[in-house]
């Protein structure tokens, strides 16, 4: 049986990003907590991680992020039996100002109406 250092699903992708630097991904901000077993040897839990991946993969991907203006976001993380680490990459783009606005204006509207109907009802 092989330790698996994922610590039952503790490690916490939601800050998460992963960014291009000299020619590599780089994970950075995710947060994997420190393998208890281990009596010594502790790796730093939210330090800038290197993505394997293929180079034709790596060039696509800096060249979406690079052309269009996207960001690497990691949307699932997992840990097989041999204890390394998988990461679910995927591409996406921020939201606008006009699209925060409106989804605030949604917000407020929907705030608004559960207030009216606990007054009324």
């Amino acid at each position: 049986m092989v330790a698996v250092s994922q610590e039952h699903g503790r490690g916490n992708i939601a800050e998460a990003y992963a960014a291009e630097q000299d020619g590599e991904l780089w994970l950075y901000n995710a947060y994997i907590p420190e393998y208890q077993a281990a009596s010594q040897f502790q790796h730093e839990t939210r330090r800038p991680r290197k993505l394997l991946l293929h180079r034709r993969e790596i060039d696509r991907l800096i060249g979406r992020v690079q052309k269009d203006g996207m960001t690497l976001v990691p949307l699932d993380i997992h840990f097989n039996r041999r204890g390394i680490a998988k990461v679910l990459l995927g591409v996406a783009r921020g939201k606008r100002k006009y699209d925060k606005r409106e989804a605030e204006k949604s917000r407020d509207w929907r705030r608004q109406k559960e207030r009216l109907m606990r007054e009324k009802g």
